[in-house]
């Protein structure tokens, strides 16, 4: 087959390199697959033109409107992922393979669009914490915010993972309203490159907001400001050569790093080989060897067990690994495909010579070619190391393949010592049915791991693995994991995001945050606001109820009818003695339903539903005698369909004496 010529997409069209191609080969056979360059590219204009163009289109744009960018092209690639499908196999990944970083992908834009219609607002800025009290009356008050950066985020991605690894960093980027230059490893880029033709294809992104590089970023990083964001993922080696780059250094440009480390999996002390920690531990070591071919910046590379335990996770391991034999990936009975290139697996073999200093091969032959000799196939390699705290390499050294080393322990504390010698990692998983251990590792080994997942015989059966990093949760790490943070929900997208504190009066912030501030004239209601549709609704449109005296016998009346007849609501005696309450005192949930009944319109109208209370506070106890009132507040409104919206409301229950009793934000869901 012909090899492919790649382009690089920039300026609004695709561009093909002007000279200096590079072959890329397949994992396969060696053939040739694609040509890739990116001669001739203007970098200092590429950001120019992201900066000027797919910023600002995007930045318009609301939280909810790049949600359903996203959504949109979830829905392209998924329409078309088989042609990814067919290009992933020579990247040397199995279907299986394929399935983490092409349906992975796809599931992290479909993870990021939810969230971003679920948790973030209809609007262009965040709220980040509560208002911030700054004077004594109230008319001088703080806030912080997050606002998207004005420049690009360039992605430098790694070659195992050609299609996820663009799209988990894609995702939170484009919900934060910031355009991308995307610059793939040259080895997979193939695979990258078809993934976005199919995104531009989907003709729904603004110009500008994607743009991509097959080849050398040039002088890219010279022409970067203060408003971009590097995110890389790759080795430590070359994370600390783009790190002190004097533009990286001058102009404080955030880099977020993603390292390859040395990552643990530990046998907790109290497994025995008859209980179900131990085959799930066997299991997970030989997945993480085997999937991808070990070429997992999650995997397994350093497998603890206690001392007493090693020659018989030893024997399981083999005994597994034995069924498992590398094959051609199109081959539905391969159960490992091969190694990106043969230049990884000479690099692979390498760092194995280095391991085998510190630790015994047990299983596997690293110089051997199964398959064929122009693919880049090689077997899973399992060592020992007989005494880790002698060990350096064990340690220090990744080979970035399918290769693990089993390293004994003494104890507990031993254990969490060895899992933290690594210096740094993205995951750690702990293989235990004790929770004391468990909560041990945590606070001996949080430190040093940025993901912990544990895995017993209840979680096993819904648990995502050792290996798999989701788009819920951070994924990054300390130390040699390079110490940054991606993906973790909407955490992810505000890295994309500057965080700035303002300081004025509520009026001033509501009008900028498009938000009720307590303090901020209101609009006092001359309709009751459950007679207005959604449209109708300002922010700070209030009502203020009547007020109602809660007597004694509401109290009892209350308890008996619910059944709440704790004794602070029904003995004088005992309520006296409470230094809180120093006298019987309302329920909580009696102020509530009052409450409701006094700002409830009962007619049929606009208001839908009421679905739930958020930020509940009771601050003040209620006695027999006192009387409640309402002041209810348009606080924050999100269209959810086209006929129906959201409504927040800002509720403040007083007393007579005007000092706030509960204070809670109600939800409801109302006709637009």
């Amino acid at each position: 087959m012909k090899p492919i010529t790649l382009q690089n997409y920039a300026e609004g069209k695709w561009i093909a390199g002007t000279g200096g191609m590079a072959e890329l080969r397949s994992a396969i056979n060696g053939d040739v697959v694609a040509l890739t360059s990116s001669q001739g590219l203007d970098f200092g204009a590429m950001l120019n033109f992201a900066r000027t163009h797919g910023g600002p289109a995007l930045r318009v744009l609301t939280f909810h409107d790049r949600a359903k960018l996203l959504k949109a092209l979830a829905e392209a690639l998924t329409a078309r992922k088989e042609e990814l499908y067919e290009l992933s196999y020579n990247t040397g990944a199995t279907r299986a393979d394929s399935w983490i970083d092409i349906d992975g992908g796809i599931g992290t834009f479909a993870v990021y669009q939810g969230k971003g219609r679920r948790e973030l607002p209809n609007e262009r800025i965040l709220i980040d914490g509560a208002l911030e009290a700054l004077s004594r009356n109230g008319t001088f008050q703080g806030l912080h915010v997050y606002t998207s950066l004005q420049g690009a985020a360039v992605h430098i991605n790694a070659f195992n993972f050609p299609v996820w690894g663009m799209l988990e960093k894609l995702a939170p980027t484009f919900l934060a309203g910031v355009p991308a230059i995307v610059k793939p490893a040259s080895a997979t880029s193939y695979l990258t490159e078809a993934a976005v033709r199919i995104m531009l294809e989907a003709n729904v992104l603004p110009k500008g907001a994607l743009q991509l590089i097959v080849g050398s970023t040039g002088d890219l990083f010279d022409h970067l400001t203060c408003q971009d964001v590097v995110s890389f993922t790759g080795s430590a080696q070359t994370a600390a050569k783009l790190k002190s780059h004097p533009v990286i250094q001058r102009e404080s440009v955030r880099f977020v790093a993603e390292q390859d480390s040395l990552n643990a999996s530990v046998l907790g002390p109290d497994v025995t080989p008859d209980v179900p920690e131990f085959d799930l531990f066997v299991k997970e070591v030989v997945r993480e060897m085997t999937a991808k071919a070990g070429q997992k910046c999650t995997a397994i590379r350093r497998a603890l067990m206690p001392a007493g335990l090693l020659d018989a996770v030893q024997s399981a391991l083999i005994a597994r690994l034995e069924k498992t034999t590398p094959g051609d990936p199109r081959d539905e009975t391969a159960r490992m495909g091969a190694l990106v290139s043969v230049s990884q697996r000479e690099d692979v073999r390498a760092r194995i010579l280095e391991l085998a200093r510190d630790a015994s091969i047990v299983f596997g032959d690293p110089n051997a070619s199964p398959v064929n000799e122009k693919g880049a196939f090689m077997s899973p390699v399992l060592l020992r190391c007989e005494r880790p705290w002698e060990a350096r390499a064990v340690h220090d050294v990744e080979a970035f393949g399918p290769v693990s080393t089993l390293v004994p322990y003494k104890d507990g504390v031993d254990a969490i010592a060895l899992a933290n010698r690594g210096k740094g990692s993205l995951v750690m998983s702990v293989f235990t049915y004790d929770t004391e251990f468990a909560r041990d590792v945590v606070l001996g080994s949080g430190a040093y791991h940025g993901r912990i997942a544990l895995i017993d015989r209840d979680s096993a059966e819904e648990s995502t693995g050792h290996g798999s990093p989701m788009p819920h949760m951070i994924h990054g790490g300390p130390g040699r994991a390079g110490g940054g943070e991606e993906m973790g929900g909407i955490r992810g997208v505000t890295h994309y995001m500057q965080r700035s504190a303002l300081q004025g009066n509520p009026r001033v912030l509501s009008a900028i945050v498009n938000r009720y501030v307590a303090g901020m004239p209101v609009e006092e209601a001359t309709q009751h606001p459950f007679r207005r549709k959604f449209h109708d609704l300002p922010i700070g449109y209030q009502l203020k109820t009547k007020a109602r005296e809660i007597t004694l016998e509401d109290i009892e009346h209350f308890a008996h009818f619910t059944g709440d007849t704790f004794y602070a609501h029904m003995d004088d005696v005992a309520a006296a003695a409470n230094p809180l309450f120093g006298g019987r005192v309302a329920h909580g949930y009696l102020i509530l339903a009052f409450a409701a009944g006094l700002f409830v319109d009962p007619d049929p109208g606009p208001v839908l539903a009421n679905y739930g209370l958020d930020n509940l506070r009771f601050v003040k106890p209620v006695k027999p005698g006192d009387a409640i009132q309402v002041a209810l507040t348009v606080k924050d409104k999100t269209l959810r369909k086209p006929d129906q919206g959201e409504v927040r409301w800002d509720v403040v229950v007083t007393n007579r004496d005007g000092d706030t009793v509960a204070a809670y934000d109600l939800l409801t869901m109302n006709a637009a």
